[in-house]
């Protein structure tokens, strides 16, 4: 035990000294409104050159990657199947698709799941 705390303190010491000292000897970016802008020919730009990003892609991506972690939990539960107690096991996946369901409904009740606006 002694020697996994001492392993695990050596290695946030040594990541902690890495990360101090790549911060004192990275280049430095100073900030100015002509070299952070878009260059055309010396004139400001007529648009803007990042587009915005769409909010609902993003929460459309973040609710399918958090349903993908939990479909990869639900499939070794029924490798599981054979060794467990049928009551035991019935009632965990039961209490774990209630939960997915009430979070799939919070979703569409929040207007997460529309396509069309």
């Amino acid at each position: 035990m002694k020697i996994l705390v001492n392993l695990s303190l050596m290695i946030f010491l040594i990541s902690l000294a890495l990360v101090i000292l790549l911060n004192f000897i990275s280049k430095k970016a100073f900030q100015d409104r002509e070299k952070s802008s878009p260059f055309e020919c010396g004139f400001d730009p007529k648009t803007p050159a990042r587009l915005p990003f769409s909010l609902q892609f993003f929460l459309i991506a973040v609710i399918f990657l958090i349903f993908d972690v939990e479909i990869t939990l639900l499939l070794p539960m029924i490798s599981s199947l054979e060794l467990s107690n049928m009551f035991n096991y019935s009632s965990i996946l039961m209490f774990f698709l209630v939960i997915l369901l009430v979070g799939l409904y919070h979703e569409w009740n929040q207007g997460a799941l529309d396509w069309a606006y």
